[in-house]
């Protein structure tokens, strides 16, 4: 069944979309890849243009397959994986938007946010969905639509719009969208996950729960149906590049390299180092419950079998502080040229940077916090500026390991890493000495579409069971701590310090004590 035959992923991150094909030894054989606008309409407010992703989707598809000279009816199986709080509410009748998708990043609904806490603060729904409530989850955004997008709350209560994170507007699309297929309408479908991350499904229960729905203001017909993982997505429509492809698995992109990485027995743990930074850890099959800042979350279900849960950190600002710095600051030509400019001083002369543009995130949960530089003197230049922007990345991983070693109390000895940011080699000898472990780069650091693509083929019965991961994998290099614990605990001990100064820059009224 294996020879010449292909499993695929849709891979549709925060600034591209890609499709990846992999072979039956775990390898890839094709690629196609399109980056998508990022759109800044107002201070802390970030989105994306949903049709603008679906038609980069579709171009994906057909650059991967047209790359790889691979026939569709080569590919036995596809799989989905996606940014994952982003949201996108549409017309089920018409296929149109009602506004753009509403990042996971975006800060706007703060005060919603403020509103549904109350008196007993973001921890109020936590034992219920694993979540803080904050501007990153879903829900929130979808009130915020609901509330200021004009006639979407009567269309909404009309039953005419659908709400969906990226995979659900993916797979609604991919399966007929509004026109269907044939005598069958499109799939509103969703998976553990990714409903997981919304603020709207009871983290045990795995249904949507239909109190904080109406807490909310969210009708009930707006939301897709939830799915494990692993499980039928039925096939691609009839027509188009993948037509008649069955979609088998879809995953947050998070759960998705937790996957890739291998992570299935509890206690292993995985960072990736993309948009942002997401460190997770498989606490098995009952979830636990953070007293030091992480979120629960699902980290993947197969069908007729129970969900596996994990405890996550997430952190805003990780390769998009260096396509910060040159996109808007034009302090570097591409992301490559920063690690060479990060290594022409000896350390970063005392700056510090930290990336709070839409709050920090986890372990602090502070949305009044806003971006600082402290630390410059007329020594720095922008070599020691881009050193910080990268130790940034190493400091923010930090926080939230010693964050996940609080709530498990088991100390890490090993990072397993991935993303694209790991093949900056002065950035993971930092992260190994500021961490004080080694830190494990597999020889394929992409274990986002590779999760999706094996779980897809694992569902399908392409792949037998899950050794495939473990040689797909591989170790390929690892990075020892070379520093001495004194100069850790001072640099960690600055980073501390720089963190307090960018607290309460939108007017909080919490206290600025870091624990």
């Amino acid at each position: 069944m294996s020879e010449n035959k292909f499993v695929a992923a849709i891979d549709q991150g925060t600034t591209s979309t890609r499709c990846i094909i992999f072979n039956h030894d775990g390898e890839q054989v094709a690629v196609g890849q399109f980056e998508h606008e990022q759109i800044f309409p107002e201070k802390g407010w970030v989105e994306h243009d949903p049709k603008e992703i679906w038609d980069n989707t579709r171009r994906a598809v057909g650059e991967a397959l047209a790359n790889g000279d691979v026939a569709v009816e080569s590919i036995v199986a596809l799989g989905i994986t996606n940014q994952r709080e982003t949201t996108v509410v549409w017309d089920k009748n018409t296929g149109e938007p009602v506004y753009n998708a509403i990042v996971w990043q975006d800060t706007r609904t703060t005060q919603i946010c403020k509103e549904l806490a109350g008196e007993e603060g973001p921890d109020k729904w936590r034992r219920r969905t694993g979540l803080v409530i904050n501007s990153y989850p879903a829900g929130p955004k979808v009130k915020w639509i609901l509330d200021n997008v004009e006639g979407a709350r009567e269309r909404a209560e009309a039953g005419d719009l659908l709400f969906g994170t990226i995979d659900t507007w993916l797979l609604w699309n991919l399966t007929g969208g509004a026109e269907g297929d044939g005598d069958e309408p499109a799939l509103h479908a969703t998976d553990v996950t990714n409903a997981s991350r919304t603020l709207l499904m009871d983290i045990e229960t795995l249904k949507w729960d239909e109190e904080l729905c109406k807490e909310m203001g969210i009708p009930t017909s707006m939301l897709p149906e939830i799915r494990p993982s692993l499980s039928d997505f039925r096939t691609v429509r009839s027509r188009g590049s993948l037509a008649g492809v069955p979609i088998h698995a879809i995953l947050g992109d998070q759960q998705a390299a937790m996957f890739g990485q291998g992570c299935f027995r509890p206690g292993s743990a995985k960072n990736t180092y993309g948009t942002g930074l997401f460190l997770l850890l498989n606490t098995g099959t009952t979830p636990k419950f953070s007293e030091n800042g992480l979120l629960t979350t699902v980290c993947f279900q197969r069908e007729g079998e129970r969900p596996v849960y994990a405890l996550e950190g997430s952190v805003s600002m990780g390769g998009s502080l260096v396509q910060w710095l040159r996109d808007n600051l034009q302090m570097i030509p591409n992301a490559a040229s920063i690690e060479n400019m990060a290594r022409s001083v000896k350390d970063n002369g005392g700056v510090y940077f930290v990336p709070a543009f839409s709050g920090l995130f986890a372990p602090y949960w502070r949305p009044d916090a806003r971006g600082v530089i402290v630390g410059l003197t007329r020594f720095a230049n922008r070599n020691h500026i881009a050193r910080a922007v990268l130790e940034a990345t190493a400091y923010q991983t930090r926080d939230v390991a010693d964050a996940m070693v609080a709530d498990s109390g088991v100390e890490i000895t090993e990072l397993r890493v991935d993303g694209g940011m790991t093949h900056n080699e002065l950035l993971m000898q930092f992260q190994a000495d500021i961490l004080g472990v080694e830190v494990h780069r597999p020889k394929n650091v992409e274990t986002t579409a590779t999760g999706a693509a094996f779980a897809a083929g694992l569902q399908a019965g392409y792949f037998e069971d899950l050794k495939i991961l473990d040689t797909g994998a591989g170790e390929f290099k690892v990075w020892k701590p070379q520093m001495e614990e004194e100069e850790r605990a001072g640099l960690y001990s600055e980073w501390k310090r720089a963190i307090k100064r960018s607290l309460d820059w939108e007017d909080s009224d919490e206290d600025d004590t870091i624990q």
